[in-house]
Order: structure tokens, then C-alpha cells, then sequence
């Protein structure tokens, strides 16, 4: 299972950001996918997940009206669409996969499949 980040980059405050994440090596429609990330100094903390289908979604307080997560399965590829950035946005975002249970989702510990990280800066 290989997972590949993309999308990263610098922005300015009020900008936008579309992060892609690419799955291979097998099938993943009935595997979950979330988004994490990582500031300088802190820990690593959830963004967004999607599950199977149907395509359950959820949000972190911080990213909820902000970002759009959503996944092509035909692509084995989940999106995380980023609008109007701040500048505490700006950490290394990850992609992880696996098939946690509901309640666990937001928790970095129950993927055991992580994608490399896109860092993604946004200037003030």
C-alpha cells in the first residue's frame, strides 16, 4: 500500500489549495481516508476523514466551512479542498487509510497506512 500526497505550497491568507492523495497497491472503497497535519512544534492533529461508501465525511472544528474532503474511488484518490487559508493553517498535511471504526476516525494511532506529507504554508 503506497499512499502519495500532493498539492502543497505557499498562499497567501484568503487563498485557496486543492491536496490530492493518491492510494495504490490495492482496492480502497470500503477503506476510510483522512487528512492530518503538522505544525512546527505540535502534534499531529485531524483535519478530515471520509469513509467508505457512502462517503460519510468529518470535519475538525478548525476546518469544518472551510474544507471539502471528497474521494474519487474510480482513482483510488481523496481531495482536500482548502478555502480561505490563515495563516494557522500551515503545517505538513498527511493522508492516511484504513478501516477504523467510526468513533476512532480522528485518531492518528488507527491508520496504519500514511502518506508522506505536503507542507503547505500560508502567508499573513
Amino acid at each position: 500500500v503506497q499512499l502519495q500526497a500532493s498539492g502543497g505550497g505557499l498562499v497567501q491568507a484568503g487563498g485557496s489549495l486543492r491536496l490530492s492523495c493518491a492510494a495504490s497497491g490495492r482496492t480502497f472503497s470500503s477503506y476510510a481516508m483522512g487528512w492530518f497535519r503538522q505544525a512546527p512544534g505540535k502534534e499531529r492533529e485531524f483535519v478530515a476523514a471520509i469513509k467508505g461508501s457512502p462517503g460519510s465525511t468529518y470535519y475538525a472544528a478548525s476546518a469544518k466551512g472551510r474544507f471539502t474532503i471528497s474521494r474519487d474511488s474510480a482513482k483510488n484518490t481523496v481531495y482536500l479542498q482548502m478555502n480561505s487559508l490563515k495563516p494557522e493553517d500551515t503545517a505538513v498535511y498527511y493522508c492516511a487509510l484504513d478501516r477504523p471504526i467510526t468513533s476512532q476516525l480522528r485518531v492518528a494511532s488507527s491508520y496504519n497506512y500514511w502518506g508522506r506529507g505536503t507542507l503547505v504554508t500560508v502567508s499573513s
